[in-house]
C-alpha cells in the first residue's frame, strides 16, 4: 500500500531513509511508517489504523454517469465491522488504483477528478493517465471525474491495491466486459472469479432444490477466449482458466453444503473440458518442450498452462484422453509435468490409476519430501469411500506417525478433501478422531494441529454438526488428554 500511494521511487525513497535512520536498530511499524511519511512530506493521517484495528474493511461503491455534464461518480463506503475487544471501528485509509474503460475495450484518459469539495487534475507530465490511485480515508466519500464521454466500466483496487472486501453494482455484463478488456492483471482475474463464484452459486442453489444444472455459455465463451489470447502471459491464463476452489465457495454460503459444491464444481469442469475439449487439446500440444528443464519464467508459466489444461481433460471419461495423459506421465523430463500427469490421473478410480501411483512411488520411494507429495495427492483424492484408502496408507511402510511432515500430508490432506473428510455418514470424522487421540500420545503439538480441522463444525448440516461434535467429545473424554489438544478441542466445542 505504500508503494501504491508513493509509486516506486517514493517507495524507494521512504526505504533508503528507513536505513539510514535504523539501520543495526530494533524498530517498529511506526518508525517505517514516519520513514516513508518524512520522506515524502506525505499526508497519511490515518494509515496506522491498519496497525492498530482488527478485522478485514468492507467497501460498498455505487457509481453513476451524468451524460449531459459528462461526469462519472463513484460513491464509496467502508466498514469495519466489529471484532471482540473493538467493537467500534475508525474508518481506514484505503488506497483504491482505480482506471475507466471505454466501450472499445481501451483505458479511457483520466483529466482531473473533484472531491473533499476540492477539484485535482490528474494528469502528469501532460501525459495522459490512464490509473489513478484515490484515497479513501472517511466512511463515505464521492468521487467526480470529468470529461467522460461515454458511460464506463470502471475497474475498481487494480493490482489489488489494498486487502479490503468490496461490492460494487458492477452488473455480470461489466464483468464479461472487464474479463475481455481490462488491462490490469488482476482485476481480470478477479472479473472471471467474481462471475465464477456467483454461477456456482446459483448452481449450488439449482442441485440442492434437484433442478438440472446448466452451464451459462456467455462463461464458456469468457474462458474460451482467455485460452485463445496468445498476447497474455501463459501463468496468467492458468490463473484465470482455474475456477475458485471449494472451500472459497462454502464460505460464501449460510450453510456449507460440501456435497453440493463439489457437484457442481465437478460438473462446471467436465463442461468446460468438454466443450473446449479442441482448445484445452491444442494447449496441451503446443505447451510440450523436449528441451532441457529449465528454472525460469517462461518455461513455469508454460507448465502451468499445459498442466491445468491436462486437468481439465482428466475429468472427461474417455480412454484416448487417459491415453493422453499416460503419455505425458511417460515423457515427462521434470517432476512438474510428471506430477501433473499423476493429478491428471488421479481423478478417475480403476486400474489406470493404481498402476501410475504404485509406479510413481517406485521411481521416487528414495525421496521423501516426493513421497509426501505422493500421501497428500492420494489423500485428498475426491474418490468415493476414499476414507479406507487412506487407513490403508496409515500402514504404508514410507509412512511413519512419528514424522510430523507425513503426518500433515497424508492426515493433513485427508481433512482437505471436502467430500471425504466431510463425508455424510460420518466416518471422515471418526477417522480424524481415532488418529487424534492415537497421535496425541506420540506428538501432542502435531495432534493439535490436526484437531483444528474440526474447529468450524458449526458451519454444516445438523447431521455434520452432530457427528463432529460426537468426535470432539470423543476426543475431550480420552485417557491422559494433552493440554494442546484439550484447548483446541475444548474451544471447537464452546465456539
Amino acid at each position: 500500500m505504500y508503494k501504491t500511494l508513493l509509486g516506486s521511487s517514493g517507495f524507494r525513497k521512504g526505504m533508503d531513509l528507513y536505513f539510514k535512520r535504523h539501520d543495526g536498530q530494533a524498530v517498529t511499524c511506526e518508525d517505517f511508517f514516519a520513514a516513508m511519511r518524512d520522506a515524502n512530506g506525505a499526508d497519511f493521517s490515518n494509515f496506522l489504523q491498519w496497525y492498530s484495528q482488527a478485522g478485514t474493511p468492507h467497501l460498498k461503491v455505487v457509481s453513476s454517469y451524468n451524460a449531459q455534464a459528462k461526469t462519472y461518480s463513484l460513491k464509496f463506503t467502508q466498514e469495519v465491522p466489529p471484532t471482540p475487544g473493538q467493537p467500534v471501528k475508525e474508518p481506514m485509509f484505503i488506497p483504491v488504483a482505480l482506471g475507466l474503460l471505454g466501450s472499445n475495450g481501451k483505458d479511457m484518459p483520466l483529466t482531473s477528478a473533484y472531491y473533499d469539495g476540492k477539484l485535482e487534475t490528474i494528469t502528469s507530465d501532460d501525459q495522459p493517465v490512464h490509473t489513478t490511485v484515490l484515497r479513501v480515508t472517511k466512511k463515505e466519500q464521492e468521487f467526480v471525474f470529468n470529461d467522460v464521454p461515454e458511460r464506463p466500466v470502471p475497474s475498481i483496487l487494480r493490482g489489488y491495491s489494498a486487502p479490503v472486501r468490496m461490492d460494487s453494482d458492477l452488473t455480470d455484463a461489466d464483468l464479461y466486459f472487464l474479463l475481455a478488456n481490462d488491462s490490469d492483471e488482476f482485476n481480470r482475474w478477479e472479473a472471471g472469479q467474481v462471475l465464477a463464484r456467483k454461477l456456482m452459486l446459483s448452481l449450488v442453489s439449482d442441485f440442492q432444490q434437484n433442478k438440472p444444472l446448466a452451464l451459462n455459455p456467455q462463461f464458456v465463451q469468457g474462458i474460451k477466449s482467455i485460452l485463445g489470447d496468445s498476447v497474455l502471459d501463459k501463468e496468467f491464463i492458468a490463473k484465470a482458466i482455474t475456477l475458485p476452489g471449494m472451500g472459497e465457495i462454502m464460505d460464501m454460503m449460510e450453510v456449507a453444503d460440501p456435497d453440493a459444491v463439489h457437484a457442481v464444481r465437478t460438473f462446471i469442469r467436465k463442461q468446460l473440458a468438454s466443450e473446449l475439449k479442441q482448445e484445452l487439446l491444442n494447449t496441451v500440444k503446443n505447451n510440450r518442450s523436449s528441451e532441457q528443464y529449465e528454472f525460469d519464467h517462461p518455461n513455469m508459466a508454460r507448465r502451468a498452462l499445459k498442466n491445468t489444461a491436462l486437468a481439465y481433460l482428466g475429468s472427461l471419461e474417455d480412454a484416448e484422453l487417459t491415453e493422453l495423459a499416460l503419455h505425458e506421465y511417460r515423457t515427462a523430463t521434470n517432476l512438474t509435468e510428471q506430477f501433473a500427469a499423476l493429478v491428471a490421473l488421479d481423478q478417475k478410480p480403476g486400474k489406470t490409476r493404481d498402476e501410475v501411483l504404485a509406479d510413481f512411488y517406485n521411481k521416487w520411494q528414495h525421496d521423501f519430501l516426493v513421497v509426501n507429495k505422493w500421501f497428500a495427492l492420494q489423500a485428498m483424492s475426491d474418490v468415493p469411500g476414499n476414507v479406507e484408502n487412506v487407513r490403508k496408507l496409515l500402514n504404508h511402510p514410507a509412512f511413519d506417525m512419528r514424522n510430523p511432515n507425513k503426518v500433515y500430508s497424508l492426515i493433513g490432506g485427508f481433512c482437505g478433501s471436502p467430500v471425504n473428510f466431510h463425508a455424510k455418514d460420518g466416518s471422515g470424522y471418526k477417522f480424524l478422531g481415532e488418529v487424534v487421540v492415537q497421535l496425541d500420545k506420540i506428538n501432542p503439538q502435531v495432534a493439535s494441529r490436526m484437531v483444528s480441522a474440526f474447529s468450524r463444525w458449526k458451519r454444516y448440516d445438523e447431521t455434520r454438526q452432530s457427528l463432529a461434535k460426537a468426535q470432539l467429545e470423543m476426543i475431550l473424554a480420552a485417557n491422559g488428554l494433552s493440554e494442546n489438544v484439550y484447548e483446541i478441542a475444548s474451544k471447537s466445542v464452546a465456539a
